[in-house]
């Protein structure tokens, strides 16, 4: 297995310090998983997609505005 280090900031160590009971290495493992199962899920759509990255900016327009009428 590799070990990995990471730069957090001291606020969060002090937060993260004060549950030592806590395998924060699994936390931080299952995440990155999470995280690249989302990724490769976003490729497997990407590549079936017909859609330029134009046609998608123009849809996230549309839905963001909608959005905005509804929420506002």
């Amino acid at each position: 297995m590799v070990n990995v280090t990471l730069a957090i900031p001291d606020t969060l160590h002090n937060k993260l310090s004060k549950h030592p009971e806590l395998k924060w290495s699994e936390i931080a493992r299952r995440a990155f998983e999470r995280k690249l199962k989302e990724i490769e899920l976003e490729e497997r759509i990407l590549a079936k997609s017909r859609l330029t990255e134009r046609d998608a900016e123009v849809l996230g327009h549309k839905i963001k505005a909608e959005m905005r009428k509804r929420f506002t």
